[in-house]
């Protein structure tokens, strides 16, 4: 989950409760939400007053605050945009489960390594500062007093959420489904005239034709690049040069600078001329994904680097592209009019590797499947492809990734299914993995049930009234 910057206005005031939110992801919902949103609504319970830094309850050794239920409601409702209604009490319930969860990871000696939890927070901290634009709008606006103090916080949430993580996985890993458990499993919603519904769902494939700069274009700015760095050992300043003549959209805010340790998520060029230099120095021009660069190291502080950088990208000419997509309308032509198939001109044509060695096929990156569901494409690539037919193929376009690679593409509609209520035969994958999900958060909720009993628990009296799903009062 990744909170939009339009919110963060409001989420700031309850700093760590937020954090957790933005860190852990979303609140489990059941199997079935995950296909058609549930449509029980629960008894709420007005709380008069919400204290925003008040304790709501104690599970072990973990403490749940009141403006954590605030901050996980807030991000349900952005998650279902309105349509998932849900209570404090249902709200706080479901953050006591997963406070269960890390109390008795803890108590069963599960371990949580620096390394992993350090790797996922600095690869977090770098998205918020690609939204953010600079280290010091991103802690001030979460009201920290410096990285230091909001990297501990992350690295702190992060860890009870691997610690969550990791119990779940103890406790229902090796659960499975047997297809008899399938099947009833889907005659039950059957039964219950509850079977959900799928959304359409497409496969594409694709042909991709790069357009690369020529190599005297890439000489001209490695040479530029050589040309500033002599200026600034001679004496100039490098912030300035950066704000003159760097591409990196971040310069206007940030002037270039940034600050990053080895887990940090810029690519693998970038880290290793940072910490292969002392301070001071600046590096020979090197290329990344994202055209050349070079960088200074303004200080070392232990494990982290400040360090600035320049970067410049080659020029395209027109005449270059006009040629690259003048190849590709060929080849498009030439599968219209049957003188070879798509699969054939992705083997002969197509210069995306990742796609090439599977006939073109697009993988989705969420699922690790080839099906997508067509109301949740991106809008600009939903309306190339939502009136196509399976079988058809885009026009040829113009498309160019993050960072900055150019190209042109077309995409085919290799299959289409229409939405429908689920069906056993056509759709059993999914309704196993329905059971198995259920099966396993039954699995989870038996031990949640049994553990109550044996953790200390305090509820402060305002949710006292809540009636939860299971006896987190003792009564």
């Amino acid at each position: 989950m990744q909170l939009k910057i339009k919110i963060f206005k409001f989420i700031k005031m309850f700093k760590k409760s937020i954090i957790l939110v933005v860190l852990l992801g979303s609140i489990t919902i059941n199997a079935q939400d995950t296909i058609k949103e549930s449509t029980v609504k629960f008894d709420t319970i007005n709380i008069d007053r919400v204290k925003l830094d008040g304790v709501a309850t104690v599970v072990g050794k973990n403490i749940v605050l009141e403006s954590e239920i605030a901050a996980f409601k807030l991000e349900l409702e952005q998650q279902s945009e309105g349509k998932m209604d849900i209570s404090d009490c249902e709200m706080l319930e479901q953050i006591m489960n997963r406070k269960l969860l890390s109390h008795h990871a803890v108590v069963d000696s599960i371990v949580v390594t620096d390394a992993e939890v350090n790797t996922t927070v600095e690869q977090k901290i770098a998205y918020f500062l690609q939204q953010l634009g600079s280290e010091e709008k991103l802690y001030k606006f979460y009201g920290f007093n410096d990285m230091a103090d909001l990297r501990k916080e992350f690295i702190e949430v992060e860890k009870e959420a691997t610690l969550v993580q990791k119990m779940q996985q103890k406790l229902a890993g090796d659960v499975d489904v047997t297809p008899e458990e399938v099947r009833s499993y889907y005659k039950s919603l059957e039964k219950e005239n509850n079977l959900p519904e799928i959304g359409a769902e497409i496969e594409l494939s694709q042909i991709v034709l790069y357009v690369n700069p020529p190599s005297a274009e890439e000489e001209r700015v490695i040479n530029r690049l050589n040309e500033i760095k002599k200026e600034v050992e001679d004496g100039q300043s490098f912030t300035m040069k950066a704000i003159l003549y760097s591409k990196d959209p971040g310069v206007t805010q940030n002037s270039g600078a940034y600050t990053i340790t080895r887990e940090s998520g810029f690519v693998k060029e970038f880290k290793e001329a940072a910490f292969s230099m002392t301070e001071g120095e600046i590096s020979e021009p090197f290329k990344s994904d994202f055209g050349y660069h070079i960088l200074i190291v303004e200080k070392i502080k232990g494990k982290q680097r400040d360090v600035r950088h320049i970067l410049m990208q080659p020029e395209i000419s027109e005449e270059q592209q006009q040629s690259v997509k003048d190849s590709i309308t060929k080849f498009r032509k030439d599968i219209l009019t049957l003188k070879l198939t798509f699969e054939d001109a992705v083997q002969k044509y197509s210069e995306d590797k990742i796609t090439k060695s599977n006939n073109g096929l697009i993988m989705n990156p969420e699922t690790s499947d080839s099906k997508f569901d067509l109301t949740k494409m991106d809008p600009t690539l939903y309306a190339r492809i939502s009136a196509l037919k399976a079988g058809e193929i885009t026009e040829v376009f113009y498309d160019e990734t993050r960072q900055g690679e150019k190209m042109f593409k077309m995409i085919l509609m290799k299959s289409k299914t229409d939405a429908h209520i689920v069906d056993l035969s056509k759709d059993y994958v999914k309704i196993q993995n329905l059971a198995l999900q259920k099966k396993r958060e039954e699995t989870i909720s038996k031990w949640t049930k049994e553990k109550i009993n044996d953790t200390y628990i305090k509820i402060n009296k305002d949710y006292k009234k809540c009636e939860f799903q299971n006896n987190w009062a003792k009564n």
